[in-house]
């Protein structure tokens, strides 16, 4: 049976067919998914603020970077690559910069267009940093859950990821914002 949310008023019969609510199980499922990831958000951003100063989003920002053929990627790419929205980027590439761990380069071929580069000292602050953010993720994540349920875990989340990635021409994405 399919039930509206619990502060939900009952639907009308004509209303109920109209909506497919989620069932007691998807909803406990539900409530689990957006519980943990909220708890496990908030453990990686207090263990960077701690170990290094930063939130979580500017670490995994410095880790693109760091893969990067020269540790450059457009801003655009990089914005797409992190999900944001380009005005969160470029507050964070501020922030960055000022740390001395990131500096913008002009585009040759395009005016309007810009590079993100890890410095040397965004390389070292990332080298010093990653084993704690390692063992962080290690301990909250993977020593609680088997090598099976690992692989289902990595499994969902790609069936998901997939799903949610728009591929048609003028999509909303936060990257293009």
């Amino acid at each position: 049976m399919n039930t509206a949310p619990a502060s939900a008023p009952e639907p009308a019969p004509a209303e109920a067919d109209a909506h497919r609510w989620l069932t007691a199980e998807e909803q406990r499922v539900w409530r689990s998914y957006l519980h943990a990831t909220t708890l496990l958000e908030d453990h990686l951003d207090r263990q960077l603020q701690r170990d290094a100063g930063m939130p979580h989003i500017y670490y995994g920002l410095l880790v693109k970077l760091a893969e990067a053929p020269q540790h450059r990627l457009r801003m655009t790419e990089l914005a797409m690559d992190a999900k944001i929205t380009r005005s969160r980027l470029s507050h964070a590439i501020a922030r960055l910069e000022k740390n001395g761990w990131v500096r913008r380069e002009d585009c040759p071929s395009d005016k309007r267009g810009q590079f993100a580069v890890l410095t040397d000292q965004g390389l070292q602050v990332l080298r010093r940093t990653a084993p704690g953010h390692v063992t962080a993720v290690r301990q909250a994540l993977f020593d609680r859950l088997s090598p099976a349920q690992q692989k289902s875990l990595g499994e969902i989340m790609q069936i998901v990821a997939e799903g949610l990635q728009p591929d048609e021409a003028g999509a909303d994405l936060p990257w293009l914002r």
